[in-house]
């Protein structure tokens, strides 16, 4: 049987990046190839050139000062590094859709779902208004979306982050294109939902033929969908093969490093809590969101927390584990002081909330370090903050601060720097480090490791584990990846619409789950080792 023709053939590309960036080449020499109805991924942490990759097939990279500057871009014969803006017009959306990483950056926050994939319908077809309302319908059916219509009126704020993604999904497959790129789709997403978009992805794939351009830095969901892997390493493509090939048996010692760094999803040796006084205390808390409310009509209510209630030990770490919108991340901000409850009581340290606890007590990791740092402030200063404010002297503070940041594993040189200076997981770093500024005895951590490259992930997991234990620190662990759970926790509460419906040893609600929707969380975790043995993965096409 003759080869199945490439329907993407990129060869010997190379892309230049500006004056002073780390290296003169954000791809170099990277030759790859698509066929119909096949998925290629590529693998590789931040600044590999994945996603340079990704824009130079779509035309989108920042012209002049990042440009391709040798090799070829072939898409159905022709060669896309020759066409000009009118070109590109008519082919991107059309035969070639794209999903990007963060689809609230990718929709328009001040225009209706529907009016949006509509001027993607305008761009590209002519068809009444009774035609394109039945195509956006369709499109968003497809994808799974409940009540189709009313999301098509919404605004994209009003949707959760996984019914964001798959209106993106929708946009970029409703006018049927050959390739489809994803960059990062399942980024920060929950268990399951990843689990329904793969699954989408998938589906879609097998009924229209499409290729599929998959960019990640997560072998789990590699091993879940592609065919053929290649792994990026400073710009260059370091292996390259089937799934089988590159996941079962690595050669490259990059890859080796990456697949090792993925979370094994094995509970911690159990740890004897039951000797140590309780330190938190939540009891029946409750927290209602209103919006949309006004003179003279009632506002939407969304019961973020029912009636919980747990107790937390010294030294001992609680991880809240359920889907987005389940209401951990509002527990995780009323617990560290910054929301307030409608009703329940938190008690920390034998005192309730009315007599809060010494400033400083308990301090908060949060998911997105950038948001979190003032970009106006030096590092050493963010970090010296809280010390400052509770009247420590400067000049203790700033060497507090320097001892913090070699503990994080940064020089101390960095207090001078500005976060912009840092990639994600050293600010991740500097995060922990300003958060440990103040001696707390309760950290809680809010998806601290979601969106960080999975190596980056098992050093920032250590760190957690080190502090921990150096400190005696107690852990309101938040997080959405079981295996992350697994891995750092002693115990797991999961949470699903404002409740805590399971509580126990990690151990046991891993291994034996009692609740139906816990086993649905723990199924949708990737089973790396029966992917890579053989026996989860669809098979790969002759």
């Amino acid at each position: 049987m003759s080869p199945t023709p490439s329907l993407l053939d990129i060869r010997g590309l190379s892309i230049r990046l500006p004056a002073g960036a780390d290296r003169p080449l954000a791809v170099k020499e990277v030759s790859l190839s698509i066929a119909p109805g096949e998925t290629l991924c590529i693998v590789g942490e931040s600044g590999s050139g994945k996603s340079m990759i990704a824009n130079a097939v779509m035309g989108l990279l920042p012209q002049p000062l990042v440009a391709p500057v040798a090799g070829s871009i072939a898409f159905q014969g022709q060669d896309l590094l020759a066409l000009q803006e009118p070109q590109w017009r008519t082919l991107r959306g059309n035969r070639i859709g794209m999903i990007f990483q963060d689809p609230m950056s990718a929709l328009n926050p001040v225009m209706r779902i529907g009016d949006q994939l509509e001027e993607a319908l305008d761009a590209h077809l002519k068809l009444t208004p009774a035609e394109k309302r039945a195509r956006i319908v369709s499109a968003l059916r497809d994808v799974r979306l409940p009540d189709p219509e009313g999301i098509a009126a919404s605004y994209p704020g009003r949707l959760s982050g996984g019914q964001r993604q798959r209106v993106m999904i929708a946009c970029a497959l409703m006018l049927e294109p050959a390739l489809l790129i994803a960059d990062e789709p399942t980024t920060a997403l929950d268990v399951t939902t990843q689990a329904q978009i793969l699954d989408l992805i998938r589906d879609l794939q097998t009924k229209r033929g499409t290729a599929v351009l998959f960019i990640t830095h997560d072998f789990g969901v590699v091993s879940q969908i592609a065919d053929r892997v290649a792994v990026m390493q400073l710009g260059a493509v370091v292996e390259a093969g089937t799934a089988s090939d590159v996941l079962g048996d690595p050669r490259h010692e990059y890859t080796r490093r990456l697949i090792a760094a993925i979370p094994h999803g094995m509970p911690p040796a159990g740890r004897n809590a039951a000797v140590h006084p309780v330190l938190l205390e939540v009891r029946n808390l409750r927290k209602t969101y209103v919006s949309g409310g006004g003179l003279f009509r009632r506002g939407r209510e969304v019961a973020a927390m029912r009636d919980i209630s747990f107790s937390l030990k010294r030294g001992e770490v609680l991880g809240l584990v359920g889907e987005s919108g389940s209401g951990k991340s509002t527990l995780g901000r009323c617990v560290a002081g910054l929301l307030s409850q409608d009703g329940g009581q938190i008690v920390f340290n034998g005192k309730a909330d009315g007599s809060r606890p010494a400033p400083g007590r308990i301090q908060m990791v949060f998911q997105d370090p950038q948001a979190s740092l003032n970009p106006r402030h030096t590092v050493g200063r963010s970090i010296m903050a809280g010390p400052l404010a509770q009247g420590m002297a400067p000049g203790h503070a700033r060497a507090r601060a320097a001892q913090l940041l070699q503990l994080v594993g940064l020089h101390p040189d960095a207090a001078v720097r500005y976060p912009h200076e840092f990639s994600g997981g050293q600010r991740q770093r500097i995060g922990i480090a300003r958060a440990l500024a103040s001696d707390p005895e309760l950290i809680v951590a809010d998806e601290p490791v979601s969106a960080l490259d999975v190596s980056v992930q098992a050093q920032v997991l250590a760190l957690f584990a080190s502090v921990r234990e150096q400190f005696k620190l107690s852990m309101l662990f938040v997080t959405h990846d079981l295996r992350v759970a697994a891995q750092m926790c002693d115990r797991i509460a999961v949470m699903q619409q404002g409740q805590i419906i399971e509580c126990g040893p990690a151990a046991q609600v891993i291994q034996e789950p009692a609740q139906p929707y816990t086993r649905e969380l723990v199924r949708a975790v990737p089973d790396f080792a029966a992917i890579v043995s053989g026996r989860g993965r669809r098979a790969v096409a002759a």
